[in-house]
């Protein structure tokens, strides 16, 4: 049977990204419907005739649908026949660390709950693949498992807790679909060319070195002995590729993770030299960089969001042996992150100036 897939969260960049990926390895693909906000359908169309000429694909293997997933049957703008649809990938969401309750909660709880309701009600579904984050643990600390979802006593932000909750939701389905859950860590670009497509997460901390090369001296910020899980995009969409189609994926939550992590420090101390070619010196405490971060001026100006700074004192630890184990079996190894850090820095002094790479910083 050919494959149809059910994309929502294009054009973003794990999607775009991903159906590439799809195309390159299942050769049962047929056809692909990508779910988009009417606000971003020129641009979805853009990308659409770009993978087109790229795979040298006929005109209609890949269609844009208008719809939202915060409404009821997604309100979907188009009749497409959902009973050929094989695989359904579910990624729109709202990734801000700063985001209001009330905008995460709608999009990604609700945004969720439709798009499970919409997905019992096709008849040739293969797999249901959920994005969610490794995150969902919260304030929760130590050993965190793939088959865990325990409720934290707290979350860091609203991003986690809708996540959490959102995960839920899918967590309910597996006695009824074949799904699978994927927990990406934090996703940055490319871990050869260092593509990425926004500048946030890591590359805060790269806003923060760049707006403070005049100084002489680069101090660390706070102990950064807790660990950053960082994970390139090609890691992500060559395991999603890949378990998506993998029968012993069926039921299963896989931590995309990079199961040797380094800490803030190391990773910043990576930066440092990259950059500047020297070591930092000196310590400026997490307390007075949360002030400062405190102050609107100060965070546009540095571009960093001063909800990051609490990835840099939590000390949660995944395991991934799951995702090792399957992933293994097609050959699939997360990089390691020191290797990517050159192209990292590279692609981020190029674009640095390019406001399409810049988050809004409120």
């Amino acid at each position: 049977m050919s494959h149809v897939y059910f994309m929502t969260g294009f054009p973003g960049f794990i999607s775009n990204q991903l159906i590439r990926q799809l195309i390159k390895t299942d050769r049962e693909f047929y056809k692909a419907y990508m779910l988009v906000m009417p606000s971003m359908i020129d641009k979805a169309n853009e990308e659409i005739r770009m993978i087109l000429r790229e795979f040298n694909l006929p005109e209609g293997s890949i269609k844009t649908i208008k719809g939202d997933i915060t409404k009821k049957d997604l309100e979907l703008q188009e009749t497409i026949n959902s009973n050929h649809i094989t695989h359904v990938f579910h990624l729109a969401a709202i990734y801000d660390l700063a985001v209001p309750e009330t905008v995460a909660y709608n999009i990604n709880v609700n945004g969720t709950k439709n798009v499970n309701e919409w997905v019992k009600s096709l008849t040739s579904l293969k797999r249901y693949v959920y994005f969610s984050t490794a995150y969902v643990a919260g304030m929760r600390e130590g050993k965190l498992y793939e088959n865990e979802l325990l409720r934290p006593p707290t979350f860091k932000n609203h991003y986690e807790k809708t996540k959490y909750e959102a995960e839920v939701l899918v967590e309910q389905l597996k006695s009824q679909l074949p799904v699978t859950i994927i927990r990406p860590g934090i996703v940055k670009g490319h871990s050869v060319t260092g593509a990425t497509n926004k500048f946030d997460g890591p590359y805060f901390i790269l806003n923060f070195l760049d707006s403070l090369s005049f100084l002489p001296i680069k101090p660390y910020i706070g102990k950064g002995n807790a660990k950053i899980n960082l994970v390139p995009i090609d890691f992500i969409i060559q395991s999603v590729a890949y378990v998506s189609f993998y029968d012993g994926g069926k039921g299963k939550t896989y931590h995309l993770t990079d199961p040797n992590p380094y800490t803030a420090s190391q990773v910043y101390d990576m930066f440092v030299q990259e950059l500047f070619e020297q070591r930092p010196i000196g310590r400026l405490p997490l307390s007075l960089s949360k002030a400062f971060l405190s102050i609107s001026t100060v965070r546009k100006w540095l571009q960093v969001e001063k909800e990051a700074l609490d990835y840099f004192t939590w000390k949660g630890d995944f395991d991934c042996q799951q995702a090792k184990r399957d992933l293994a079996t097609a050959g699939i190894i997360c990089p390691d992150f020191k290797d990517g850090v050159p192209a990292m820095v590279k692609f981020f002094l190029e674009n640095k100036e390019n406001k399409q790479y810049q988050i809004q910083i409120r």
